[in-house]
C-alpha cells in the first residue's frame, strides 16, 4: 500500500471521542483505503503526577482553567515533528483549535489538503497557555463564530473537510469543486459566453438540488430541470446560486467573480427586495 496523502495527529484529553465520529462516510473510506491516516494522542499520557493534571488556574485571575504548556509541549515533541523555527508548514503543520483563531474557510481547507502531516491541538476549558501557540503552533484556527466546549469537534470538521479533497476519496473527482464555497472557476464569465455549469463558481453558495419524485406534496420540480436544455439549466443554476448567496450570505458577493449578467440579475433581486 502506498503512503497516505495526509497524516492527521490529534492531541486531546478525549481520544475516545474520535472512535465513532470518524467511522462513517468519506473519512472512514479514506482511512480504510490508506489515502489518509489518523491517530489520536492522549494528552494525559504526558503528565507526571498521580492525578494526570493537564490544567491549572489562569494567571491574573478569572473564570475557568487553562491547559498547561508542559504536557502539550511534550506531546508535540514526542511526535518527532520539526521545531517551529525549522518546520516547513507546507509539508507539516501544527494547528491550535481555538475560538480566537483564523476562520476555517474552503480556501484554507484547500491549502491544508496540500500538507502531508497535520497535527491538531484540541483546546479545552478556558483555552490553552498562549506560549504553546507562540512556540509550537503554525496556525490558530476557529471553525466558526461560536464557542465550543473543546477543540475535538473542530478537529473532526477539519479532518472531514480536508479528507474529501484528497485524490481518490470522492466517487466523482469534480464533486468537491462544484459545491458551496468551491473554486472551480476563479474568474467571471466573459460577456456572451455560455453560463458556468457550477453554482459554486468563485465561492458562491451551491444551487438548489432536486430528485424524484417530480412532484412532492404539491410542489413540482422547476420545469427547466426536466426540459433537457443544458444551456438553460446552467443559466438557471447560476442564477439560483446567486439568489441563494444574495439571501443567505451576501458577504460572499463582495469578493465573488461576477459577470455583467450576474450583476444585472443581482440588481433585479435587490430591486425586488426593496419593493417589498
Amino acid at each position: 500500500m502506498s503512503e497516505p496523502t495526509v497524516r492527521f495527529e490529534i492531541v486531546t484529553i478525549f481520544p475516545e471521542f474520535f472512535g465513532s465520529t470518524l467511522q462513517f462516510g468519506v473519512v472512514a473510506r479514506a482511512l480504510r483505503a490508506g489515502i489518509a491516516d489518523l491517530r489520536t494522542i492522549d494528552l494525559r499520557s504526558f503528565t507526571h503526577d498521580r492525578h494526570r493534571t493537564v490544567d491549572d488556574r489562569p494567571f491574573g485571575g478569572g473564570e475557568g482553567m487553562v491547559l498547561k504548556p508542559e504536557p502539550l509541549a511534550e506531546a508535540i515533541e514526542a511526535l518527532g515533528i520539526a521545531p517551529k523555527a525549522e518546520r516547513d508548514p507546507r509539508r507539516e503543520t501544527v494547528i491550535l483549535l481555538s475560538a480566537q483563531g483564523r476562520p476555517l474557510t474552503q480556501s484554507l481547507v484547500q491549502e491544508l489538503a496540500g500538507v502531508e502531516r497535520i497535527v491538531m491541538i484540541c483546546g479545552r476549558y478556558e483555552g490553552v497557555d498562549e506560549r504553546v501557540n507562540e512556540l509550537l503552533c503554525d496556525r490558530e484556527i476557529s471553525v466558526g463564530d461560536y464557542v465550543l466546549s473543546g477543540g475535538e469537534l473542530g478537529a473532526a470538521i477539519i479532518v472531514d473537510a480536508v479528507t474529501r479533497l484528497l485524490p481518490g476519496v470522492l466517487g466523482n473527482a469534480d464533486s468537491a469543486h462544484y459545491e458551496s464555497f468551491g473554486h472551480a472557476h476563479d474568474t467571471p464569465q466573459a460577456e456572451g459566453a455560455a453560463p458556468l455549469a457550477v453554482s459554486a463558481s468563485a465561492g458562491l453558495l451551491d444551487y438548489p438540488h432536486y430528485t424524484r419524485p417530480a412532484e412532492f406534496r404539491g410542489v413540482a420540480v422547476p420545469e427547466v430541470l426536466a426540459g433537457g436544455d443544458h444551456k438553460a439549466i446552467q443559466m438557471w443554476r447560476r442564477q439560483q446560486a446567486l439568489r441563494k448567496t444574495f439571501l443567505n450570505r451576501p458577504d460572499l458577493l463582495v469578493n465573488a467573480a461576477l459577470s455583467k449578467d450576474d450583476r444585472r440579475f443581482l440588481a433585479t433581486l435587490g430591486k425586488a427586495k426593496a419593493e417589498r
